[in-house]
């Protein structure tokens, strides 16, 4: 056993010192001692009895040593190493991170990047022990050095807890507004991540997460948006107060993107009690209508603002319409306006709103009722639809046996599809679902349409749009329309495609196609084509017609070829 060996060895360089051409600033044979200890390292390394055996000798390196010059800081972080790859004893693993915690004063920005860098390799196995130097840490934020500011920020994230959340949420969010620039999106990041999972009540999660939107909007994660929304339409209790904190950020900046989409998205859902007037603990302040929807024009009408923060202003307008007791004229002027707008999703929505108004007002309250509460850890939607889309059930056991039925139809047929949900039968449900949809298919490129079925004056019609930005991307807009004397109901539309082929199923606007020509069912597929193979699409088509059940099962192989080229 050498262990015992190299243990006097070192302990004679450390007690009694050499002879003084092998000293190097007071430290006796530096190079030495870091060959012994990292020879330590790998004996002790997973063995118990090596591992006590150098316990006292470590100690004794550690406290010994002069740190006063860097070839005393080497030997000391290299004692540092062998602690904590050895099982070595709790307190000498304390007395490691404490080392580390003396280097974090030092002048050399080396040494203090050193420290930075190990103890956050020790935060998670040695957590309590580095917490004592949390203080320091913190000041580390203040570095001129981009390095050790960016590893002094990782450390601050790692150590937040339960216990000092509301502490280190307060000295981060002073960096975040002094940060530089390629730190905030991280500092942002982790304030987000660290606020939701200690957050010690919804109001000071509510109150951070605004916090960070005002500060560093630009900054945030893209789920950040949709995150807030579900936490304030979860904490009814806090509705009043978030719409009124978010009513005042939105009239002092509109610049930040994410925090005008959130409180275009809270004044739309709970308008009617910003302008109510009751808060508590927050200062009095009289908002009539004029001066809401005026806002929202204003970020309508801003520059500023992305196509999809005009969509929420655009949707929190229109359900203002229901919130609000003055006249909606105003609001149907702002509407009809964007109805010729030149983005194909603000144009699609602004329409189906004025056609809400125009043709189908009795039903405009209801389809315009307040979300309900998303269930946390669901499917991810889109943060568009999260305004706006309700949940649908999931598809039976039997409904998914009949799809992978269906796949098998096909040689090579791909599996990657889903089933499309059932959805509302009420003689409305088609126009709800059509404004439900989450997005607007991008300017139509030049692919003929094309008509795949008809029977008994239901009829299915195909049209293509290739994005200029992803030409491997083919969507597909069903169509289903009905011409006959009665409703089409229960209608699903089910596809396959070859392997090769990528596809995906969107949620139809409805399962009830109109008599006469009425509304139509409309269904987005989203067919990923990398290698641009022929394209080949396998259809099946239930309803219930006439009081009879009918289903329908056909390939279409005459697809155009600008789609797949």
């Amino acid at each position: 056993m050498v262990v015992p060996q190299l243990a006097q060895i070192l302990r004679t360089l450390v007690t009694t010192g050499c002879s003084t051409e092998h000293s190097i600033s007071g430290v006796s044979d530096p190079f030495l001692q870091v060959q012994i200890l990292r020879l330590l390292r790998i004996l002790g390394r997973n063995h118990e009895e090596s591992s006590e055996t150098m316990n006292d000798l470590l100690a004794q390196v550690a406290t010994n040593t002069d740190t006063s010059r860097n070839a005393g800081n080497a030997v000391l972080f290299e004692t540092v190493l062998t602690i904590m790859d050895i099982r070595s004893a709790a307190g000498l693993r304390v007395l490691a991170v404490n080392i580390l915690g003396r280097f974090l004063h030092n002048s050399d920005r080396n040494i203090r990047y050193v420290a930075l860098t190990s103890l956050l390799r020790l935060v998670q196995s040695d957590h309590s022990a580095v917490q004592r130097h949390r203080p320091t840490v913190v000041e580390c934020l203040q570095e001129t050095d981009a390095s050790l500011s960016r590893r002094a920020l990782e450390l601050s994230l790692a150590l937040v807890n339960g216990s000092n959340v509301r502490a280190m949420m307060q000295e981060l969010q002073a960096f975040l507004e002094s940060c530089p620039p390629d730190l905030r999106a991280d500092c942002a990041s982790g304030i987000l991540l660290a606020a939701e999972r200690f957050a010690p009540t919804k109001r000071w999660h509510i109150d951070t997460i605004l916090h960070v939107l005002t500060t560093a909007g630009t900054h945030v994660r893209d789920d950040a948006v949709a995150n807030l929304t579900q936490l304030i339409g979860g904490a009814q209790e806090l509705h009043a107060y978030s719409v009124r904190r978010l009513y005042n950020a939105l009239a002092e900046d509109i610049s930040q993107q994410p925090l005008v989409q959130v409180a275009a998205w809270c004044i739309g859902e709970y308008g009617d009690l910003l302008l109510e007037g009751n808060f508590e603990e927050i200062e009095p302040l009289q908002v009539d209508e004029e001066e809401v929807l005026a806002l929202l024009e204003k970020v309508l009408q801003s520059h500023m603002s992305l196509p999809a923060t005009r969509g929420y202003a655009l949707t929190a307008l229109m359900k203002l319409s229901t919130r609000l007791r003055g006249d909606n004229n105003r609001i149907r002027q702002v509407v009809s306006i964007y109805g010729s707008c030149l983005d194909m999703e603000l144009q699609q929505r602004a329409v189906e709103y004025d056609t809400l108004f125009r043709k189908y007002d009795h039903m405009r309250a209801a389809i315009l009722e307040k979300m309900p509460l998303v269930e946390q850890g669901g499917p991810q939607v889109d943060e568009e639809a999260k305004e706006s889309k309700e949940g649908a059930p999931a598809p039976t056991e039997s409904q998914a046996s009949q799809l992978l039925d269906l796949l098998d139809l096909l040689d090579g047929a791909s599996g990657n599809a889903q089933h499309p949900p059932l959805l509302d039968r009420s003689p409305g449900g088609a126009l709800v679902h059509l404004l439900d949809l989450p997005c607007a298919p991008p300017s139509p490129a030049p692919i003929p349409d094309l008509k795949v079925f008809e029977r008994e004056g239901v009829q299915l019609n195909l049209s293509f749009i290739r994005p200029p930005e992803n030409p491997a991307l083919l969507l597909i807009i069903i169509t289903a329309t009905n011409s006959s004397e009665s409703d089409v109901t229960h209608f699903i539309c089910q596809a396959a495609v070859p392997k090769s082929l990528q596809l995906q199923l969107q949620a139809p606007s409805g399962n009830t196609v109109s008599a006469r020509g009425g509304f139509p069912v409309t269904q987005l597929f989203r067919i990923l084509n990398p290698n641009k193979a022929p394209l080949r699409l396998k259809l099946r088509l239930t309803y219930n017609h006439f009081g009879q059940s009918v289903q329908e099962i056909f390939e279409v192989n005459n697809l155009p070829v600008e789609s797949w080229q």
